[in-house]
């Protein structure tokens, strides 16, 4: 039986975080002490095609394994994310929404200040792996299926265009998906992708609803540990879990809404 693996979920790295990533965002002073008590707890950081390709095969994982992840593709990662990762020559992963990412195929609407992709070839020569997050950050399963494959197929053509290979690893934005979601970013040719959750991840979870935990702004040192020792999780997402079930029952209810009217049109 194998043992569940902490995946951490970051977004931005920033000082001064505006309003609409503030929460979700963590200081580069707290990112840095977070990195150094990994290294100090002996922890092995994994992208996550390596964490994804050990558990397909069986194979052998190295000592407490972690991943860690980032969302959207703020600058801050380039800026203060990667010179602490380097310090400990740890692997990560970076999920972008393209049309977020600064340059020709810029649609607008990125939150904060967000990376270009001279700065993303950097990290990805800098053992960060590059997935796909979608192209404009949609809640994938509100959308139809053309639009849902337009999502999917435009991510990974111009991450293959910008960095010269196809990504693998996908995340979805805000952690929604569903059976349908689930089997068209396989088809479009991802081999994992990661939810949220907030529990840690297990291989029974299956290689495209991977669950990761939060990282906020309110994530203490002593909070962090417990998170990526696996303890408490349960309670310290408890608010969360509540939140999520009772949102997610408001969506499934505007789903089968929209559904009806498209029926009588």
């Amino acid at each position: 039986m194998t043992e569940p693996v902490p995946i951490l979920m970051y977004h931005s790295i920033a000082r001064s975080p505006n309003d609409a990533t503030r929460a979700l965002s963590v200081s580069p002073e707290a990112f840095a002490e977070q990195m150094a008590l990994l290294d100090d707890r002996g922890f092995t950081p994994l992208d996550t095609a390596r964490l994804a390709s050990s558990w397909r095969s069986g194979g052998p994982l190295p000592a407490r394994p972690v991943l860690i992840t980032f969302d959207d593709g703020y600058e801050g990662v380039h800026l203060h994310g990667l010179p602490a990762l380097a310090k400990y020559g740890f692997a990560s992963t970076l999920f972008v929404s393209t049309g977020w990412i600064r340059g020709a195929s810029d649609t607008g609407g990125g939150l904060d200040v967000m990376l270009g992709w001279d700065q993303v070839r950097r990290l990805a020569g800098e053992q960060m792996e590059i997935g796909g997050h979608s192209h404009t950050h949609p809640q994938l399963d509100q959308i139809a299926d053309d639009a849902l494959w337009f999502e999917l197929l435009r991510c990974k053509e111009i991450i293959a265009d910008e960095l010269g290979a196809r990504p693998v690893s996908f995340a979805y934005p805000y952690g929604y998906s569903s059976p349908r979601v689930r089997r068209t970013v396989r088809e479009a040719g991802f081999a994992q992708s990661l939810a949220v959750g907030n529990g840690l991840s297990r291989r029974r979870q299956g290689p495209y609803a991977l669950q990761r935990v939060t990282v906020r702004r309110t994530t203490g040192i002593e909070e962090f540990e417990r998170l990526v020792e696996g303890r408490a999780i349960t309670r310290t997402f408890a608010r969360d879990r509540a939140l999520t079930k009772g949102y997610a029952m408001v969506r499934r209810a505007r789903q089968v809404r929209r559904k009806a009217i498209r029926s009588r049109v």
